[in-house]
């Protein structure tokens, strides 16, 4: 968008520089949501309306239209006019017919006052010459002030000064339509960019489903350049009173001749519903209420589904699952380019798409989400298999994960609803599994190959199955010869699926951890898991995470053994307290312990319904404690977790205050824990070595004590002593042996400056903690005041011994040159 515009910079330089505005222009991006008049610099006049309908610059301020400015993207708006209409070009007309001098044959656009959004009224703002300028589709295209004032469009070449505006602040604008928030209190930010986050995590959102299954199938969208009204709308084929919804009504109410009322915003009366698979969930000011409440990061993940695509009859889009991906990843690009054009400008706004886990603490720390691409599809890099023979090649493979990891995807599933080249599937169950089980016979030439489990613990979904006894294969027989390609009659229950990891799915895991990316082995059958497993576990690698409770209970240990990273499917508050409590108590104490939650929202998952006897109060406070948080308002419809459950996105955090009310503070606690346990499974899969304990043997030098170095960044840091057990301003390890620590003190910028040592093995001149002053000791340091000798290293660096009763009591490596910035610095190392 910023580049189609450089042709009407350059087509106007030389006009615009011959003659100095009355007033400078300023940022386009700040005009975001303000409210101002239009000035036109070559009559000192505003835009007002005109009898007719038109608009004419030919007002004094008192009367000037009230324009808020909307953002339509960056650098574009809506003049959104008081009385809720909107300046835009109407229907071209003959050049004698407006007082515009124009070349001869040029046709004029008149501008006018229309009453909803659309293309004729998307008004991209450019600045060239101290000068704002207006121009719709058509850079070449601009508004400008003919005689008498009248407002058209004109040739950029021919309009000269009459194209240059100022915007004026005024009041008495109209508001936009939008979604409320209801969150007070600023986000929280970080100390520092470097230090341990604080906040939730969701890693499994599906905010790009509105594009998948040929994008006919969801109903609504997260944002519309036009607004929410534009947004939250139904489908259009689910008229009357939603009779024609069939996949709504077959997939979200088990009632193929249900009604809901399909009128959108501002009524919203029957959606989003909890229970609703095809309305839209994650409308952007949703997830701005749950991200202001204390959510930090989520993992959306680029969804599809060719089959299911093929079978439906509207589509608009193509059905191949990697063209899918590439167009969902674009549009995450456009949302985030959309709320930074609500906040002001490139980079500015609160959703930021995040590459590495250290870009991700950046993000959080600045008070912001952190939005992580992934990817669940049925047929990955179009690697399908047929009769058991994969469609694709270690090559293709190689290529496709190169494409994706440089669109910015860093986490992958290998699977999703059908068996592909990669691994076997662990299918649907029910009803459901039927339907699946049949795409799967399309997709593979097969059914899913489900027999006998070598754990019966540990299985795949249950599938339809015969009576047990003698009769079962008979009777199985009579139902298959009436039912020619139905689904299978399976042997009794527990099912697995026999197809398990293929080479290429090994050489694809390969390929994942050698790119530092997240594997999530949800959705794959038991085998196929395991023997992921075994390959993860042969590198050590942590970038595991079992996002939405479709792993069996064998593999949770082993991820958490890892180093990964488990967080149950949402759903009910009393389920996900079940998951919760029965992760955490497989923990490994050697890793940073937090939990998030899967949602799975827009992905065909239900939301929580609300809790039978449900008793969340309004307002309530954040699971910090630092925002208060009320009934959240969308047009007219209030939403109330005890009534609506979890019907949208916004409500989660009414579904945390939920869950604190059955299980306590414990495990709101290890929610708020949740993106920090991510980011510390990121930074191992990135390869930085885990919490370690430093050597217990080593002389303070001038590059600082063992593994802990002076000047060294966050992230070298990182990087050669491993993780810190704390991280803020200071940054703490044991060490092996007796109880004791090392810890390294850091600037706002994440430069180590002072390293100080409790270790009876860390020395200076030989000795350390514990030990008495020898005669060596005082040889090698000079007195630095009471209590304190130091030794010049070198490079602006000295080391310190911190000396009580003739004893030492802790050894530094420090920048600090005077005594009082010495003390200081052992201070904020909790040391005296």
């Amino acid at each position: 968008m910023l580049r189609s515009h450089l042709a009407l910079g350059l087509a106007l330089t030389a006009v615009l520089a011959a003659a100095a505005p009355a007033a400078q222009a300023q940022d386009r991006y700040a005009l975001a949501n303000g409210c101002y008049g239009l000035k036109s610099l070559s009559t000192g006049s505003f835009a007002a309306k005109t009898a007719d309908g038109g608009f004419a610059a030919n007002a004094d301020q008192a009367k000037a239209e009230r324009f808020r400015m909307q953002a339509t993207d960056l650098g574009r708006y809506l003049l959104y006019g008081k009385d809720r209409d909107f300046l835009a070009s109407g229907t071209p007309e003959p050049v004698d017919s407006l007082p515009l001098p124009l070349p001869t044959g040029t046709p004029a656009e008149r501008i006018q006052a229309e009453t909803a959004p659309s293309e004729s009224a998307d008004w991209h703002v450019n600045v060239a010459g101290g000068a704002y300028l207006l121009s719709l589709a058509e850079p070449e295209r601009v508004l400008a002030v003919g005689d008498g004032g009248t407002l058209a469009q004109s040739d950029a070449g021919a309009a000269g000064d009459r194209a240059k505006f100022a915007f004026e602040p005024l009041d008495g604008c109209a508001d936009y339509p939008e979604a409320e928030t209801d969150v007070t209190g600023d986000p929280t930010r970080g100390a520092t960019a470097f230090g341990e986050v604080t906040g939730m995590v969701d890693a499994h959102m599906h905010m790009m489903a509105f594009e998948f299954l040929g994008g006919r199938v969801h109903c609504g969208r997260p944002w519309s350049p036009y607004g929410v009204a534009t947004a939250l709308q139904d489908c259009p084929d689910h008229g009357p009173n939603g009779i024609g919804a069939v996949g709504e009504n077959t997939l979200s109410y088990g009632n193929p001749v249900g009604t809901h009322d399909t009128r959108g915003w501002p009524i919203l009366k029957d959606w989003p519903h909890h229970a609703s698979l095809t309305h839209e969930q994650t409308y952007y000011k949703w997830v701005e209420r749950s991200w202001r409440s204390g959510l930090r990061m989520f993992v959306n993940l680029l969804v599809d589904n060719e089959v299911l695509c093929t079978a439906y009859p509207l589509k608009k889009n193509s059905c191949n699952e990697m063209d899918g991906v590439r167009l969902q990843a674009k549009d995450l690009r456009q949302l985030q380019d959309y709320i930074d054009a609500q906040s002001g400008g490139p980079g500015k706004g609160w959703f930021r798409i995040v590459t590495t886990p250290f870009q991700a603490r950046r993000v959080i720390n600045e008070g912001k989400l952190a939005v992580v691409m992934g990817i669940e599809v049925s047929k990955l890099f179009d690697c399908g298999v047929q009769d058991g023979r994969p469609e694709c090649t270690a090559d293709q493979i190689d290529a496709r994960l190169k494409e994706v990891y440089d669109l910015g995807v860093r986490d992958m599933e290998l699977v999703n609803k059908f068996d592909n080249g990669l691994a076997g599937v662990a299918g649907d169950g029910g009803t459901t599994g039927v339907v699946v089980n049949n795409g799967n016979k399309v997709e593979t030439g097969r059914y899913w190959q489900m027999g006998p489990c070598a754990d019966a613990h540990n299985h795949d979904k249950e599938q339809p199955a015969a009576p047990s006894g003698p009769d079962r294969d008979q009777l199985a027989g009579n139902i298959a010869s009436l039912l020619p390609g139905a689904t299978p009659i399976y042997g009794p229950a527990p099912h697995c699926n026999a197809m398990g990891l293929s080479d290429l799915g090994v050489h694809l895991v390969e390929r994942m951890m050698q790119r530092k990316m997240i594997i999530d082995p949800d959705h794959l059958s038991v085998k196929a898991r395991q023997q992921l497993l075994d390959v993860v576990e042969r590198r050590a690698y942590s970038g595991v995470v079992s996002s939405h409770s479709w792993s069996t209970p064998d593999a949770i240990p082993r991820i958490l053994r890892l180093g990964g990273v488990v967080t149950p499917m949402a759903g009910s508050t009393t389920d996900f307290l079940a998951q919760y409590e029965e992760t955490k108590a497989q923990r490994d104490p050697r890793f940073y312990w937090g939990i998030g939650w899967g949602a799975d929202m827009n992905g065909f998952a239900h939301q929580g319904d609300p809790r039978k006897g449900g008793d969340v109060t309004y307002p309530f406070k954040s699971f910090d404690g630092k925002q208060t948080i009320d009934k959240q308002r969308s047009g007219q419809r209030v939403y109330d977790i005890n009534v609506d459950g979890v019907a949208h996105y916004g409500l989660f955090p009414d579904w945390v205050e939920d869950l604190r009310h059955i299980g306590g503070q414990e495990v709101v606690g290890d929610l708020g824990r949740g993106a920090e346990a991510y980011l510390q499974m990121w930074e191992r899969a990135q390869g930085v070595p885990p919490t370690r304990c430093q050597p217990a043997k080593g002389r303070a030098t001038r590059r600082g004590i063992t593994r802990v170095r002076i000047g060294a960044s966050a992230g070298a840091l990182l990087r050669r002593a491993g993780q810190p057990r704390t991280r803020g301003r200071t940054w703490t390890w044991c060490t092996v042996g007796k109880p004791a620590r090392i810890t390294a003190v850091l600037t706002a910028a994440g430069r180590v400056t002072t390293v100080a040592s409790t270790a009876p093995g860390h020395t200076l001149a030989g000795a350390g903690r514990g030990d008495r002053l020898s005669k060596r000791a005082k040889a090698r340091t000079k007195p630095f005041g009471r209590g304190l000798r130091v030794r010049k290293l070198g490079g602006g660096r000295r080391a310190v011994l911190r000396v009580r009763k003739g004893k030492v009591r802790w050894v530094a490596v420090t920048t600090a040159r005077k005594r009082g910035a010495v003390l200081r610095e052992a201070r904020r190392a909790g040391l005296r």
